[in-house]
């Protein structure tokens, strides 16, 4: 870390972070730097990494827990250590490992918290925070995109109680890996948002399979495409309450937003700190004065942007903590924090010159990488009807 990036991490957040959280944040960088950075390059080339490995490494570190409760295998409940978690999993170097760990960390074991029954937590919970099973959410259909209401996989009531699921999933993260995954699907067709429904699915199961996308960023992740065909599950696959999985999800998006949010902005100040080094280099070398004005004007204005968006994260972050209505506050934070990730990604690349556009220079990698902030979770659209919907209008 260069020094301006250290003195960054370490603005006090008043109400916010505690002491024992500084400590957390310290152990969780330290095992990062350990364990994550050192491979990232090699990951990256390879376009995957050693992900059970690294998932009971992270599970033994207490990565997956800062939500959950002692008797789950947690450390929690914390929100607050949970999201420098968050934080910190940006410094690994690699997007694809640290969304892998951050979709197991906030999503399907999440889901199975807050919704399951207690012999459901007992079963997928406890594992997924061990880092020994691996989960991911399967929402997102190909096309339905951002629209969860408009999902067509269906779930239809066989003998015994059961479901049979039939549909196809894409742009899962650890789709292709997972363990087991909860599903959305249509238990009531004609209900719209009111007929959707949660579904815990084991892999291996007859008629569910999955596959990996070859993305353009995320490298090492294995975001894949599931497929449900005449897929049957026992009765207590039901997670939730039936025909309440829109209110589950809806609930839950906003955790996986503003962890989106935090993430954005760590991941933006590490890549300007990766122009900031760049620009120190290239004035050594006496290039000309114009030159580094430009520079010099443009890094602050992101540097001022992120310091901004930081605020309104944080400040998000606090009103979830609080238990207050932050749909509004989050769906800025969103938008916000991923756009300006992607803005700064970019204007670092453009900083590097053609030196930005080989492989060999990180720069290039943010840049990809930063691509599906505005999309995923909600595109930045999506974002803003929620925001003006928040108005009446």
């Amino acid at each position: 870390m260069t020094p301006s990036a250290a003195r960054f991490a370490a603005i006090p957040q008043a109400g916010l972070f505690t002491a024992d959280h500084a400590e957390l944040r310290d152990v969780i960088r330290q095992w990062v730097r350990r364990a994550l950075r050192p491979h990232a390059e090699e990951w990256e080339r390879a376009g995957d990494f050693p992900y059970r490995e690294v998932f009971r490494e992270a599970g033994l570190v207490g990565i997956f827990g800062a939500k959950y409760e002692p008797r789950y295998g947690g450390t929690g409940p914390d929100l607050v250590a949970d999201a420098l978690i968050t934080e910190e999993l940006v410094g690994c170097g690699a997007g694809g490992v640290a969304a892998a760990l951050g979709a197991h960390k906030d999503l399907g074991p999440y889901y199975v918290s807050r919704f399951g029954t207690e012999q459901q937590r007992q079963r997928y919970l406890i594992p997924a925070v061990a880092g020994e099973r691996i989960c991911a959410l399967a929402v997102t259909e190909p096309g339905a995109g951002s629209d969860v209401a408009g999902i067509r996989t269906r779930a239809e009531r066989i003998g015994g109680g059961g479901w049979r699921l039939s549909g196809t999933k894409t742009f899962i993260t650890n789709g292709s890996i997972a363990d087991f995954v909860v599903v959305a699907a249509k238990t009531e067709p004609e209900a719209g948002a009111h007929g959707i429904s949660l579904f815990v699915v084991e892999a291996g199961t007859a008629g569910f399979s999955a596959q990996r996308l070859d993305m353009v960023g995320w490298r090492t992740s294995h975001t894949g495409e599931l497929v449900f065909e005449g897929c049957e599950v026992p009765a207590d696959a039901l997670l939730g309450e039936e025909h309440q999985g829109f209110g589950h999800i809806m609930a839950n998006f906003q955790w996986e937003r503003i962890v989106m949010a935090l993430a954005a902005v760590a991941a933006a100040r590490a890549t300007l700190d990766l122009a900031i080094s760049y620009g120190r280099e290239r004035k050594a070398f006496g290039r000309p004065v114009v030159k580094f004005q430009v520079w010099r004007h443009r890094l602050a204005d992101l540097a001022t942007e992120i310091e901004a968006a930081r605020a309104l994260t944080y400040h998000a972050l606090r009103k979830i903590v609080a238990g207050e209505d932050a749909v509004r506050e989050v769906s800025m934070a969103k938008w916000l924090a991923t756009e300006l990730d992607w803005k700064v990604a970019d204007e670092a690349l453009q900083m590097h010159g053609g030196y930005g556009y080989m492989m060999e220079y990180p720069v290039q990698r943010a840049w990809r990488d930063a691509r599906l902030g505005p999309i995923g979770g909600g595109s930045t659209e999506i974002m803003k009807d929620i925001i003006g919907r928040s108005f009446g209008l």
